[in-house]
């Protein structure tokens, strides 16, 4: 198990409105590989190492029914040989749906807890118990744990030119986290939440970095975690058909749909460079596809 070296940086050649001369980088961690991808390799990847070293056999995580996090967790586990469980956040779905699907598909275990419930974290106490749970690894939701956060600062240093911005999708806040960790003083991060009412996010990422030029961009979460318009899906059917890159609707397509509209607004300084981070999740596009059936299909 090797740390990738796949994630090239993709120039987007912006369109004739954008009059700012910025150029934008698109950190391509989607190629990483084709199921953990994205941040989800870079923050399990530590994680595993350390299960194996331990002599761990299970692994237990938690995360919404449409989670890469449990998608990848529950991948990882069948290649690299651990037990899964999934905490799925609500109890209210009736089937699974296909990211569920799949994460069954590949041996994980799955426990539904009431979203009330999901929130105390109480759930876990159990694993705590060392004499009985020995074998067990607890992994947060989204991976973001020290391991996973130190994952997080190889994107950073994987990139091999001079920028002036790095934008990010948040949800745990743990790829911020890292790639903040690592700034330089000329360099600003922006972490676009894909969820709404976010702000306890702007804790969690001070706790894992002194550096302070970073941000949360609150503005372009589309009503919350997995809520989607006809806008959204509109810009990721044209980014698709323009650039030929699949961007998810959860939170890649809402980071650079944010990226986008702030460049218009001349939010970036002139000339500057901007690098967006493509944090994989394409599993999650057929989940909300579902979700959609007869209106507008993403592509």
């Amino acid at each position: 198990m090797n740390l990738p070296n796949n994630a090239p940086l993709e120039e987007i050649y912006l369109q004739n409105d954008f009059k700012s001369g910025v150029r934008l980088f698109l950190k391509r961690e989607d190629k990483i590989h084709p199921i953990i991808s994205g941040n989800k390799w870079r923050k399990l990847y530590y994680n595993i190492k350390f299960a194996k070293k331990n002599k761990i056999n299970s692994i237990v995580t938690m995360g919404g029914a449409f989670s890469n996090h449990i998608a990848a967790t529950a991948y990882a586990g069948r290649i690299f040989g651990f037990d899964t469980i999934g905490y799925i956040r609500g109890d209210e779905l009736k089937k699974l749906n296909s990211t569920l699907s799949f994460a069954k598909l590949n041996g994980m275990k799955f426990k539904f807890v009431s979203r009330s419930l999901y929130k105390t974290g109480f759930f876990l106490e159990k694993y705590k118990n060392k004499k009985k749970y020995k074998d067990y690894m607890i992994i947060p939701e989204g991976g973001s744990n020290q391991m996973g956060i130190d994952g997080c600062k190889e994107i950073y240093n994987d990139i091999k030119i001079d920028f002036d911005y790095i934008c990010c999708s948040v949800g745990t806040g743990g790829t911020l986290s890292g790639i903040a960790s690592k700034l330089k003083k000329n360099q600003y991060a922006f972490g676009f939440s894909s969820l709404k009412g976010a702000n306890y996010l702007n804790d969690v990422v001070r706790g894992y970095t002194k550096n302070n030029n970073w941000k949360l961009i609150m503005n372009y979460h589309f009503g919350g975690y997995a809520k989607i318009n006809d806008e959204l899906i509109d810009f990721i059917n044209f980014f698709k058909e323009k650039y030929n890159i699949q961007l998810d609707p959860i939170y890649t397509g809402k980071l650079i749909f944010g990226i986008f509209d702030l460049i218009k607004k001349n939010f970036f300084k002139k000339k500057s460079t901007i690098i967006a981070v493509h944090s994989g999740g394409i599993q999650g596009i057929n989940g909300i596809n579902d979700k959609l059936k007869n209106n507008k299909i993403i592509i």
